[in-house]
């Protein structure tokens, strides 16, 4: 019996209880969310993590990516990314690594953190085929189920498998002529690469029915990756992308039928002007599956700045209706993200996220506060409602006022503290 046959037969689970307390909603709510397929909360029989819900009605979530590369491999400092996203309020996390020891780094970074852990099965296939055969077009087809439960069994709570690019999605991208951008998801390459040299069908897409069987063994959340999404604005919302969605839709129903959890992932650069089209054709197409966004960012000029500009499109998704946000760190496009980096991106996020509740969920209580605080100078109460208390207070004793009333921007000439001696304007 896994969350979804509960919540079917009706049955309040514990988890469904502690993410209903933490939304403010029934139990109800979130049991008949899980059971229609429009909320997830992601867990494992292998550990203990901090129940999240995912989905429709709830607030919108952050994900952050942390994880080795071919050139950096620190252990330590991914095991740090890990505390640091947590502590900094992260709601999920994904272990991402593509070099050193995958299962050393992943049994570390589990152990590190309480927080739902995801990962993407694929890149791990294919480089342990790459080390073993040369080439990653050399990977066997067992290996890709192989690894997805050797992850499963590690604790893993959600995966991002590209199981939606199949070869009506390669032939629609060669029609379509090219692309400026290109593809920049790295597990969209692997497979294309795979598919075209091996001339097969993606395994993914083709052995669907076993894959789901080993997620629902394991209890693992299906996040249907979006291989084809566009790495620059100019290929937004093209025909391979929406292809990829609508295979990937098909299967999100397949999935729940079959009692494994989905989310179904969205593209990666967008014009602002096309959000709101992206995120409601997706809702529409998946009746309503949560939706994972990645980013998106909206321009593809400020190399360095990423993280802002991903948070300007993650508002606007948030707002839409998206429900789960991938952060993007100030090192996107030019370097492996530090501590820092990921301590930014989180913080970063989860501004856009609290943007779009305002809008989406009408979440507006805690900015009503802040206003009053602010009229009533009442620095404190500031530093408890803000988003990252600890950057606001070290600002603040920074640059200290010599009046603790005011702040050394106004000084002397504080309209708040002006307004406050001659008119009382409480309410």
């Amino acid at each position: 019996m896994g969350i979804i046959d509960d919540a079917v037969a009706r049955k309040i689970t514990e988890e469904m209880r502690i993410v209903a307390e933490d939304e403010r909603v029934a139990p109800e709510f979130i049991c008949r969310g899980i059971a229609s397929g429009n909320i997830v909360i992601p867990r494992s029989p292998y550990r203990y993590t901090k129940p999240v819900g995912i989905g429709k009605g709830l607030r919108t979530k952050v994900n952050a990516s942390i994880g080795t590369s071919s050139d950096i491999v620190d252990v330590e400092m991914e095991v740090e990314k890990a505390r640091v996203a947590e502590q900094t309020g992260a709601d999920t996390l994904m272990e991402l690594s593509t070099g050193g020891d995958f299962r050393e780094i992943r049994r570390r970074v589990v152990e590190a953190t309480t927080l739902s852990v995801g990962s993407v099965p694929l890149y791990q296939a294919f480089i342990e085929a790459i080390r073993k055969y040369g080439a990653g077009v050399d990977m066997p087809e067992d290996d890709l189920f192989r690894v997805t439960e050797e992850q499963a069994k590690l604790g893993t709570n959600f995966m991002a498998i590209h199981t939606g690019i199949n070869n009506i999605c390669i032939e629609r991208l060669k029609r379509q002529g090219g692309r400026f951008g290109g593809v920049c998801s790295r597990g969209g390459a692997f497979m294309i690469g795979w598919m075209l040299h091996n001339e097969k069908e993606n395994p993914l897409y083709s052995e669907f029915d076993y894959l789901l069987e080993i997620l629902k063994e394991h209890e693992v959340t299906l996040s249907l990756g979006n291989g084809l999404r566009a790495g620059a604005v100019h290929d937004s919302t093209d025909r391979a992308q929406i292809q990829e969605l609508i295979i990937n839709a098909e299967l999100a129903d397949r999935a729940q039928a079959a009692g494994v959890q989905t989310i179904v992932e969205g593209p990666g650069h967008i014009p602002i002007d096309e959000i709101e089209a992206n995120v409601k054709v997706m809702k529409r197409m998946t009746n309503e599956r949560p939706f994972y966004m990645l980013g998106p960012l909206v321009t593809d000029i400020a190399p360095g700045y990423d993280h802002i500009v991903a948070a300007i499109g993650a508002s606007l998704s948030s707002a839409y209706g998206a429900d789960f946000i991938c952060y993007v760190t100030p090192a996107e496009h030019l370097a492996l993200p530090n501590v820092d980096d990921v301590r930014q991106g989180v913080v970063t996020a989860r501004i856009a996220a609290h943007i779009g509740d305002m809008v989406k969920n009408n979440a507006r209580g805690q900015d009503l506060e802040m206003g009053r605080a602010r009229r009533d100078m009442l620095w404190e109460r500031q530093f408890q409602l803000a988003i990252d208390p600890e950057t606001a207070k070290q600002v603040r004793n920074e640059r200290a006022p010599s009046d603790s009333m005011v702040c050394t921007m106004c000084g002397d000439y504080c309209a708040l503290k002006i307004i406050k001696e001659n008119i009382d304007l409480r309410r």
